[in-house]
């Protein structure tokens, strides 16, 4: 038979077809891709684990490449240009947050602990701050952040998400763990699991230094006085473009308009009501006259706003004056004085209750951004 022979050809494509449906059927030619950065997550909270097989460890073959820092914007505790290339050789945790994300706040305590106790084993924490809003994009306000949280580890600004589009990210907290060789070997979004997520540290770092000397898993003994289970309201936006519900004000956000809304009869649980004379921005509602009042009705133990201009804020609880073991952080006499655009914590209750919290605002210019719950 000729080699073109069409008898010919059929024959060996379908010997070829038969040599592959036995190839997988026995398993023998199994191929595991490898994890996509971008995995479905069930849930804020919920670990993605990618170890698969530590045999290809520095191969590539199993794991993701970790992508490069891009366009940073500016540098705090570490050198201009500083890289993850630079860092090859030593295991990196590059986690994305931003300063007034009441959720990355309380996971830096943890970032910090294994910072001081593994540092010296060769890990480095890189802070990548993806702003939200803004003002998070503003070095000086990012640099008083990092030195009211007593952050040691190099934090960068990722001002124009091009770190945060590189790795596909989607969330805030979002901790990726990188082994010696570049590859992301772990990650975890938002908080808890502190304990999973030591241990893999010390399991890169164990692969790294060929030896046991990690110690024991300590972080988790932090205490925290919070149980996100039990919070009955959501975090809540205060600007047209960024709300998941709207206000309870019959006239609603109304975009770029200074609007005078006054308090209705009846209010519903879970829905931040208005009085006053308020300018709608996009991402935040601004006091326009010199006094003001906001009204919610929670459940939760923690109340935060994230809030910026000047201005004081009387707080009163169902109608009274918190009890000072009711007081958030930020709180004092009673009132809040507002001078930075951050986070404040206005109340830290003994326990999870349904509570109405009233705001009176004093300064014309005052901005209110979020509501988040503890």
């Amino acid at each position: 038979m000729k080699k073109n022979d069409p008898i010919t050809i059929l024959i060996a494509l379908l010997l070829i077809v038969a040599a592959i449906l036995y190839i997988q059927s026995t398993g023998l030619g199994a191929v595991v891709s490898p994890p996509g950065l971008n995995s479905v997550k069930n849930s804020i909270g919920n670990a993605i684990n990618i170890t698969s097989n530590t045999s290809s460890v520095g191969e590539g073959a199993l794991f993701e490449k970790a992508p490069e820092l891009m366009d940073i914007a500016g540098y705090i505790n570490a050198p201009d240009n500083f890289t993850i290339a630079s860092l090859k050789g030593k295991v990196v945790l590059v986690d994305f947050w931003t300063y007034s994300c009441i959720n990355c706040i309380r996971t830096l305590p943890y970032l910090e602990a294994w910072d001081q106790k593994y540092r010296s084993m060769g890990l480095v924490i890189i802070g990548v701050q993806s702003p939200e809003f803004e003002f998070e994009k503003d070095y000086s306000n990012v640099f008083m952040a990092v030195q009211k949280y007593n952050i040691s580890y190099p934090v960068v600004l990722d001002n124009d998400h091009a770190t945060w589009d590189a790795y596909q990210n989607l969330y805030w907290p979002h901790d990726y763990l990188i082994d010696a060789n570049g590859y992301i070997r772990y990650d975890h979004i938002g908080e808890g699991d502190y304990d999973t997520t030591e241990g893999e540290i010390q399991q890169l770092l164990m692969e790294r230094n060929g030896n046991n000397s990690v110690g024991s898993i300590v972080a988790s003994n932090i205490s925290a006085n919070y149980d996100l289970s039990r919070v009955g309201t959501p975090e809540i936006y205060l600007g047209y473009a960024f709300e998941r519900q709207p206000i309870g004000n019959p006239q609603g956000f109304v975009p770029d308009t200074t609007v005078n809304y006054s308090l209705p009869a009846s209010m519903q649980p879970n829905v931040v009501y208005f009085s006053g004379s308020w300018l709608n921005n996009p991402d935040n509602m601004e006091l326009a006259s010199d006094t003001g009042k906001i009204v919610l009705n929670y459940n939760a133990r923690n109340v935060n706003i994230v809030a910026g201009g000047n201005g004081t804020l009387g707080i009163l609880l169902d109608n009274a004056a918190p009890a000072q073991d009711q007081y958030g952080l930020d709180t004092s006499n009673g009132s809040v004085i507002v001078d930075q655009q951050r986070l404040y914590s206005l109340i830290d209750d003994t326990g999870y209750n349904q509570r109405t919290i009233e705001i009176d605002v004093t300064g014309k210019g005052f901005r209110i951004y979020t509501f988040t719950f503890g």
